[in-house]
């Protein structure tokens, strides 16, 4: 017994000694400037920037999406999405979701829980929406549930009802925001309930502009859906209204493109790997459009042969399905129109938006082409959508030769230019018209795929079949789709394999049309 007592009096001092060096060291390591416990504005920053500054990206990350969408063409190397190679995507958009329970469950009243469940129906139906875009049926009524019901193998969805799904969260969200208070954490908006309100009812109309195949379907009420938005709820005004992240000069928050100082890891930008593509520059030569001279650089070749940098002459496109080979040829002898220096030199050169004033304006447009509301003319949306892109660009963009190449965008050519490309002929002519201005207006804009999916849902801006470089297989078809993603043929292959069985007849093939385009 002493023997036992003896050992157990001396281990005692030393489980002390123990004890008070782990909370000597929590103290040491603990920093006073940050805080130790997550709140629903700390989990509310995380998600907005997800969706906005993970969607942009930066450096070369950030010129994919317009790779894919045939704005411009890359000369470091072969380029997948340039020449419409699609692989596989992931599910991390909606593993995302996790945080929205603990977020909305952190809020202190009634009215910020009520704010915080709607940013949670937005956030959901965004991430879904741009989910089920890729790929077609996904995990929506089982999706995140791994903790809460323990479900860690969740079926698929039907494309319809993920829609369906979708649809019921934006009308949710509208009405929190509605009775909701002003939040923290909140980097776009500031936590203005009615700034959210307006995003979520616009968002909501595009959804349902891109279901405009699916008109007859008697659950879905697209038309009806779509004229009740317009007629009842309020809708963003102008582009200070844009889901966008704007930038400064404080490292790591510079525009994506920016010429940062060395040893920023952007070093893609020096290396002047881009070529603006006659998809972006002839629409804006055939036009007169002075975007042209905001958007691109003139070629140091035609300005050494005496063309004027105002002259469109003076910006020649290359055409993005030509080989890789003659491209590079092109941009060796630097016969062509690059990027505005403006992208390059500032670090705040202009708000990046995952979704803008002019998509709404553009979508109500279309929308009242085809019929589905009445009131106000398609020539007036049309017009809207791009003045408000004209005025973005003159507002974020210093008064110098080299950013606008003497060739401004005053208050007076901004309110002419409308009626110089006004909506004419067909119906299907005018929805053209409509979409490639919004193809125009979205260049380094726009979520992310946006003029691709416009090109898949329409047909414009029309883009070349090359079936000598497509690297899509068959090369003579564009692809339709992403393929599943590999962790789920790894941890959740039976439902997936029920989901491509229903859709695509067991191939999970990058071709097949899902039931959004059918």
């Amino acid at each position: 017994m002493k023997s036992k007592f003896f050992k157990y009096s001396l281990l005692l001092p030393a489980l002390a000694l123990l004890s008070n060096g782990c909370s000597k060291f929590d103290d040491i390591n603990t920093n006073p400037n940050a805080t130790t416990q997550v709140n629903s504005a700390m989990l509310a920053t995380g998600m907005i920037l997800n969706i906005t500054r993970g969607d942009i990206s930066s450096t070369k990350s950030f010129m994919q999406p317009f790779l894919l969408g045939k704005y411009l063409t890359w000369g470091e190397g072969q380029e997948n999405f340039q020449y419409n190679k699609i692989s596989r995507t992931d599910f991390n958009r909606i593993t995302l979701l996790r945080n929205i329970t603990p977020m909305e469950n952190y809020a202190t009243s009634d009215a910020l829980k009520k704010s915080y469940q709607a940013l949670g129906h937005f956030i959901r139906a965004w991430q879904f929406f741009m989910t089920t875009m890729q790929v077609g049926d996904i995990p929506y009524t089982d999706a995140v549930k791994g903790e809460s019901d323990a479900i860690l193998q969740p079926k698929y969805d039907s494309q319809k009802t993920v829609f369906l799904g979708i649809l019921s969260e934006l009308d949710q969200a509208n009405t929190l925001f509605a009775s909701g208070a002003t939040f923290e954490g909140d980097p776009i908006f500031a936590g203005s309930t009615d700034k959210w309100r307006r995003l979520t009812n616009s968002f909501e109309l595009h959804v349902l502009i891109n279901l405009y195949k699916k008109t007859g379907d008697a659950d879905l009420k697209v038309i009806e859906r779509f004229k009740d938005i317009v007629a009842n709820r309020p809708l963003m005004r102008d582009y200070n209204d844009n889901f966008a992240l704007a930038y400064n000069a404080t490292a790591g928050q510079n525009y994506p493109w920016s010429d940062v100082p060395a040893g920023s890891g952007n070093s893609f930008v020096k290396s002047n790997y881009t070529m603006l593509t006659n998809v972006l520059l002839d629409p804006l030569k055939a036009t007169s459009d002075r975007r042209l001279f905001y958007y691109a650089k003139p070629s140091p070749v035609k300005i050494a042969a005496g063309v004027s940098q105002s002259d469109i002459a003076a910006y020649p496109g290359v055409e993005p399905s030509d080989s890789f080979s003659s491209l590079q040829t092109r941009r060796v002898n630097k016969d062509y129109a690059d990027i505005n220096t403006r992208y390059v030199n500032l670090v705040n050169a202009e708000p990046v938006g995952v979704f803008n004033y002019w998509d709404l304006q553009f979508i109500l447009a279309e929308a009242t082409i085809r019929g589905w509301i009445t009131g106000t003319p398609a020539q007036t949306y049309y017009a809207n959508g791009i003045t408000n892109s004209m005025k973005f660009i003159a507002q974020y963009t210093p008064d110098l030769a080299d950013y606008n190449h003497n060739m401004k965008m005053d208050a007076a050519y901004i309110d002419a230019f409308p009626a110089t490309v006004a909506l004419t002929g067909s119906t299907e002519q005018q929805i053209a018209q409509v979409i490639t201005q919004k193809y125009l207006a979205s260049f380094l804009q726009g979520n992310k795929y946006q003029a691709w999916f416009e090109n898949r849902r329409t047909g414009y801006p029309v883009f070349k079949l090359n079936s000598t470089t497509n690297l899509n297989s068959p090369s003579t078809n564009f692809p339709l789709r992403w393929l599943y993603p590999s962790n789920e043929l790894s941890y959740n292959s039976a439902n997936l394999s029920i989901a491509v069985a229903s859709q695509y007849g067991g191939s999970d093939d990058v071709n097949q049309a899902m039931w959004l385009l059918k």
